[in-house]
């Protein structure tokens, strides 16, 4: 890939990433979300900033979505035990963050976890456990970790595999339904002249932010041995001052 069009997929990433921006309530306006300077950043190059802001990014909108389905589906936080839906999202939303499973999910990882919340037959939380097993295979597609440094090699392929997965979870998540033929989980709206696709927005925006990691993972490579042939090629001495 031309040096162009390693700017065009910095300049596509960018604009994903700026899609997430939290808004002043009472302005209303937009504002980016941002880090404060810490001492770790030191040991991050610019492609590691990005994994992780896209990362944070990543995990917010989960964080939005177990919100929009426990409102849609009032009856799957009321499984969690907790006194009122606030509650039961900021569990969830540890959840996430701490990358503690469900109670009786503990033994499953990932997508087995994802299997069990998309099961008709599954009778615990689904939400909490569809967004906590999409975090999870999030997180496992990038070696675990959610913050990434200089010395961390990442794979691009698993995180390919991973937009995948969230492409897969949400037409599951709109496609099957139970032995009544009833949804498993309420969350687009069209009725009554009522269109909400905000479920669909987050969903897109997992999808991107993880594509155009996954493409810049693999040209990140790709151009580490390119620039060490055209080095050798033209005999580029390395400085010394």
């Amino acid at each position: 890939m031309s040096s162009g069009g390693i700017a065009c997929m910095m300049l596509s990433l960018v604009m994903v990433l700026a899609g997430c921006v939290s808004t002043d309530a009472a302005s209303g306006t937009a504002r980016p979300h941002n880090e404060d300077m810490s001492f770790d950043q030191l040991g991050q190059t610019d492609f590691n900033r990005s994994v992780t802001i896209a990362m944070r990014d990543n995990l917010d909108s989960l964080g939005r979505l177990l919100e929009k389905l426990y409102r849609r589906n009032p009856a799957e936080w009321r499984k969690t035990g907790a006194p009122a839906l606030e509650a039961a999202v900021q569990q969830g939303r540890n959840a996430i963050q701490t990358g503690k499973a469900p109670p009786g999910l503990s033994a499953l990882h990932d997508v087995e976890i994802l299997s069990v919340a998309l099961d008709p037959a599954y009778r615990g939380d689904r939400v909490g456990t569809l967004i906590f097993g999409l975090s999870d295979m999030i997180v496992r597609a990038h070696n675990g970790k959610t913050r990434f440094y200089a010395s961390d090699l990442l794979t691009a392929q698993h995180v390919y595999n991973a937009a995948r997965n969230v492409e897969i979870a949400a037409w599951l998540l709109t496609s099957r339904h139970d032995a009544m033929g009833r949804p498993l989980l309420l969350a687009n709206e069209m009725s009554n002249g009522v269109v909400n696709l905000s479920f669909e927005r987050e969903f897109g925006q997992l999808v991107g932010r993880l594509d155009l990691i996954a493409n810049l993972l693999d040209e990140n490579l790709r151009r580490v041995g390119i620039n060490y042939v055209q080095g050798l090629l033209f005999f580029n001495f390395l400085p010394v001052r």
